[in-house]
């Protein structure tokens, strides 16, 4: 099961994206873009055709964190132990193969630029699925180093991620697949980081706006849950 309380959806409508309030989502809320099935799961669908926000060049119908009265929840890392773990298979990628399925994403805040601090991404390199952490150093920062977590991860294959920011600062993020590939990551994060409110994100956010309508990502969801303890 989905817990969907704390999160509202972006999907990339016809003429511009349209926000899915978190309670209309949790009002059994389906559309082409959000479908749910009787096991608890959602499959999340973009086309390459989608629209986009005025900020970003790709469409997406991704899920962003919230507080359970629908508000936007921003927190400092220093605050919590800050996880976010789902459970899901890629189903389609679009001809530039690439995938961004979570986020720890940065507030509008000065230097911040509204920056992600991370972006997993699956990208389907060569025939075969790998998970890549696309990480930025300082809030601000143009360049961002890949990170390979784990390979071997093919379309259809169920696989977990885990993502976790210590009070401290230490960047954790594990992937685990049904067939045994697995991988990790940790970095200590600069102390610029510390001064960012942050948030959760996760879904299909495809790096591609070209193709037919036919085209775009495709993305099912077993489990997903952010925690802050």
């Amino acid at each position: 099961m989905i817990d969907l309380t704390t999160w509202n959806l972006s999907i990339p409508t016809d003429t511009e994206p349209s926000t899915i309030e978190t309670a209309r989502l949790n009002n059994g809320f389906q559309s082409k873009y959000f479908r749910r099935h009787s096991d608890g799961s959602v499959t999340i669908w973009v086309p390459a055709s989608g629209s986009h926000t005025l900020n970003a060049e790709y469409p997406r119908s991704e899920l962003r964190e919230t507080q359970a009265d629908g508000s936007l929840a921003f927190w400092y890392h220093a605050s919590a132990d800050n996880y976010l773990s789902a459970v899901l298979s890629v189903k389609q990628v679009p001809s530039k193969k690439k995938i961004i399925i979570g986020q720890i994403h940065s507030k509008d805040e000065p230097g911040s630029r509204k920056d992600p601090l991370l972006k997993l991404q699956y990208h389907h390199l060569h025939g075969v699925g790998r998970i890549e952490a696309l990480l930025r150093k300082r809030p601000g920062d143009k360049k961002v180093e890949n990170f390979l977590i784990a390979e071997n991860v093919q379309l259809g294959e169920r696989f977990g991620y885990d993502l976790r920011i210590t009070p401290s600062g230490n960047l954790g993020i594990s992937v685990v697949s049904s067939d045994g590939d697995e991988g990790a990551l940790y970095k200590e994060l600069s102390a610029h980081w510390g001064k960012q409110l942050l948030y959760f994100k996760a879904g299909a956010y495809i790096q591609d706006n070209r193709g037919p309508s036919s085209e775009g990502g495709k993305v099912t969801f077993y489990w997903l849950n952010s925690l802050h303890r």
